[in-house]
This record gives C-alpha cells, sequence and structure tokens, in this order.
C-alpha cells in the first residue's frame, strides 16, 4: 500500500482522532486552536492510503525556545501511529521530519502517552528527554459499572467525603460561560494557597468556548450559601475523560466539596459512555514510594496525591518524552537551558 503525505483539514482530522484506539483529547484541531491563542503554532500531518483515507498522523505544536535558541516542535499524545509497523512509522516521520525542519524545529518532542509498553521509540531515532511536559505518571480509574461499582472501588474515606458533601449541602451545578470567571477566582485562590502556576484567566475561558458547546468539557462548580467552594473542568472522547483542573477555595472545607464536584465529573464523563477517568498526573514515582512518602512530602504533585489516590484508580505510566534532533548543537545549548531553569525554579 502507498502512503501519501498530506494536511487534513479540521474536520477529517478530528474524524480520524476520535476513532483512534489511543484517541485523545490533546489530539483534536480545537487543542490546537486553543494552543494557537496562546503562542503554539499548530500543524498537522497525516498519511492517506489510495482511497483518501486516513491511516497515521500528528497534529505537531512549535513555539519558539528560550534565549532565541530556535524553534520546538512538540507532538502531545502522538503520534498516532502503528508503532508495530515500522514502514507507515518511518513514513509518518519523514513527513514530520520535513513539515518540522521547515519551520526551523530544532528538535521534535513526542509524548506518546499510555498504551505503548515494549515500544523501541530509539528505534526509529528518538532519545529520551529528561524535560517532560505532560505528567507521564498518573492514576487511571474504571468508571464501567453502575454508581455502586464505581464507589465500591474507591477507599472508604473518599466514599465518606462525597456522602458528606451532599449532607453538608454543597450544590452541584453545571456552569456555564457565565461561570468561567468564578472558576477563574477559585484557580487563583488554590494556586495562591497550594503554590502552583495557573493558565491566564482568558485561557479557560478559550478552553469553556471551544469544547463545552461540543459536549466535549464539563465545568462543574459547588457551593453553599452562594459561595463558590470548588470546581473541576474535565473532558471527554471517546471512551476516555480526563480531569485537567481543578480548583477549591478555603471557605468552608468542612463540606468536602473537592468531593462532590469530583463525583461529579465522573457521573458527567460515564453519562457521555467513557469507560476511563484519567486523573491526570502525580509524582513521577513507583507506587510503592508514592504509598510510603505520600503522608510527608507537600511539594509538587505530591500534594495532589492524597487526594486523587483515595478514587479507587490505577497508578500508570506513559511513554514519558522522546526528542528526535535536527541540530544537535543548538539542541546542547537547548538541554542546557532547560537544566538552568530548573535549577532557577
Amino acid at each position: 500500500m502507498i502512503l501519501h503525505p498530506l494536511t487534513p483539514d479540521s474536520a477529517a482530522w478530528d474524524d480520524f482522532v476520535a476513532a483512534q484506539p489511543r484517541a485523545h483529547l490533546l489530539q483534536l484541531s480545537d487543542w490546537g486552536a486553543l494552543k494557537a491563542a496562546f503562542g503554539w503554532q499548530p500543524v498537522r500531518v497525516a498519511l492517506a492510503d489510495d482511497t483518501g483515507a486516513l491511516v497515521a498522523g500528528a497534529q505537531m505544536l512549535l513555539r519558539p525556545l528560550p534565549l532565541g535558541l530556535g524553534t520546538l516542535a512538540y507532538i502531545p499524545a502522538g503520534p498516532l501511529v502503528d508503532w508495530a509497523d515500522a514502514a507507515q512509522v518511518s513514513a509518518l516521520l519523514r513527513a514530520l521530519d520535513g513539515a518540522a525542519r521547515e519551520r526551523g524545529a530544532v528538535l521534535l518532542k513526542i509524548e506518546p502517552g499510555l498504551g505503548l509498553e515494549g515500544i523501541d521509540f530509539a528505534r526509529y531515532g528518538f532519545r529520551r528527554s529528561p524535560q517532560t511536559v505532560q505528567p507521564p505518571r498518573t492514576i487511571v480509574l474504571d468508571i464501567s459499572g453502575d454508581e455502586e461499582t464505581i464507589l465500591a472501588r474507591m477507599n472508604q474515606g473518599t466514599r465518606r467525603n462525597i456522602r458528606k458533601s451532599a449532607k453538608f449541602e454543597v450544590a452541584i451545578r453545571y456552569g456555564t460561560r457565565d461561570d468561567v470567571p468564578r472558576f477563574n477566582a477559585l484557580l487563583a485562590e488554590t494556586g495562591a494557597r497550594d503554590q502552583f502556576g495557573v493558565h491566564a484567566p482568558a485561557y479557560y475561558q478559550r478552553a469553556y468556548d471551544l469544547f463545552a458547546p461540543a459536549g466535549r468539557a464539563a465545568l462543574i462548580l459547588g457551593s453553599y450559601g452562594g459561595q463558590d467552594l470548588a470546581g473541576v473542568m474535565v473532558f471527554r472522547l471517546g471512551q476516555w475523560a480526563w480531569y485537567f483542573y481543578g480548583a477549591s477555595s478555603d471557605r468552608e472545607r468542612q463540606r468536602m466539596a473537592s468531593y462532590g464536584v469530583q463525583w461529579a465529573g465522573i457521573q458527567w464523563a460515564k453519562a457521555g459512555g467513557a469507560r476511563w477517568y484519567d486523573l491526570y498526573g502525580v509524582p513521577d514515582a513507583e507506587p510503592d514510594e508514592l504509598e510510603a512518602q505520600f503522608e510527608s512530602r507537600s511539594d509538587g504533585l505530591w500534594g495532589v496525591y492524597r487526594f486523587k489516590r483515595g478514587w479507587g484508580g490505577q497508578v500508570v505510566r506513559g511513554a514519558g518524552a522522546w526528542d528526535r534532533v535536527y541540530r544537535p548543537p543548538l539542541y546542547a545549548l537547548y538541554r542546557l537551558a532547560m537544566r538552568l531553569l530548573r535549577r532557577a525554579e
């Protein structure tokens, strides 16, 4: 079969992504549109067969590297390709190389995601990267079965806190576009309290506008006495859902509003046909280490692990980050810059 490189339009690309067994929200054209509003340039590269049907591809994001070192080409949750088909992989990489080099890329970074155990990315000219963009390790919940079955997978404390949220009269609602500023206020409070960065308010507004009207995102808020106490923004595509953004207030914390909105997010995901719910990000440590240290550590993602561990999921690790180098001298400077930035942080 002869494969032909092409640049698909957004509708054809999204249909292809949604049909993949490893379909991921970060490969949709709307994700590219979101990132385009904040400094990235999305480029879609695909292969089609003789009938014109797409068989492989990737949405690549490009942006300038720090210190004027050139351009980074980055593929989150991809490429979408049959990694067991060496000819297909090689053909797609040739097309990606051409698109990346044409735009002055120093390197192509991929984060292929979950479910690729045993794939030798080095075989295709990649080297393991010390810098990740997405969290490599996460907790995935199985949300099949009825609600009692899902609750039974959780630990006792989490079930108790979900019940407390209802007992203590936390009102759960699906937010509208007008509620995004209220969610942003909760995010700002959470970021200041827990010392982690949040996007600009316009980022979450744009994410809502792109995904919620199509039924691929929900903003869920929990309030008491007219005050918003917690909120989540969750996303879904096919059998998967993702908890990307969450926030909570210091007010009325005994009401466990964070548990109420998270449970509502799981219910929303299941109602839309999802089988798996990705809590998206825990410390990159083995399960034994996570369990041994979560009570004594609060730095980085350790602060959220205690909350996430109780929902009854499985700790899993994706393939991590891999770099394909086009300009070795500039890549060496890029690696040095990344080390210096990590030390500064």
